[in-house]
């Protein structure tokens, strides 16, 4: 079976918890321990996943790559940057790093913006561990107040071949005005038995596209 077949395989189930379910006002949070976000700028865009048949533009997270060492993620219970890049190199031919997420560990970026235009995340995933592991993806936000909130967005499976995820909806974009946008931070953890999972070149739809 090729790569681009087993990319297919890849699934992300969405979580059954609706977003209208948590009590925030749509507005941009400002008070809280995320509302320091600095990477607000118009980012550089490519497109990253076109070999896979999505034209859509993209901008990598900070250090999405982890080519920096992960030094603005937070890296818990053996989460590690480690040698060896996923193997299709979209951002750079010279790149060298991924992140290494064993069983109970877990690994928080760092605080980026979303709005309206940021429907989706995505990145490259493999699994050598177990097949009853899936990595857990979820988003921290603020409300209005500055309480702080997270949500489950997807469950991501894969195998021992780096692959990329399917599009992987943000989800709480939707609580801001047109226009507008707030910071967030998304956590990645192994769950279920014996995961051993690498993910690398993380990239969220840009602040802005012009």
């Amino acid at each position: 079976m090729s790569k681009r077949s087993r990319s297919i395989r890849n699934r992300i189930f969405a979580l059954a918890l609706p977003v209208a379910a948590i009590l925030v006002t749509p507005s941009s949070a400002q008070a809280g321990p995320l509302a320091s976000a600095e990477n607000c700028a118009p980012e550089e865009l490519s497109q990253p996943f076109l070999p896979w048949a999505d034209s859509d533009q993209y901008t990598l997270a900070p250090d999405g790559g982890f080519e920096e060492g992960g030094s603005t993620w937070s890296l818990e219970d053996g989460a590690a940057v480690v040698s060896g890049n996923e193997t299709f190199y979209v951002r750079d031919a010279s790149d060298t790093r991924s992140l290494k997420l064993p069983a109970a560990s877990s690994a928080q970026s760092d605080v980026l913006c979303v709005g309206i235009e940021h429907p989706t995340i995505r990145l490259f995933v493999r699994n050598t561990g177990s097949a009853f592991s899936a990595l857990k993806v979820k988003v921290h936000f603020e409300d209005a107040r500055g309480n702080a909130h997270s949500l489950p967005i997807g469950l991501v499976t894969a195998d021992s071949d780096w692959e990329p995820t399917r599009p992987i909806a943000i989800r709480v974009n939707n609580l801001v005005d047109p226009g507008d946008y707030t910071p967030v931070a998304f956590e990645f953890t192994p769950v279920g038995f014996g995961g051993n999972w690498r993910i690398d070149d993380f990239y969220i739809d840009p602040y802005r596209r012009s």
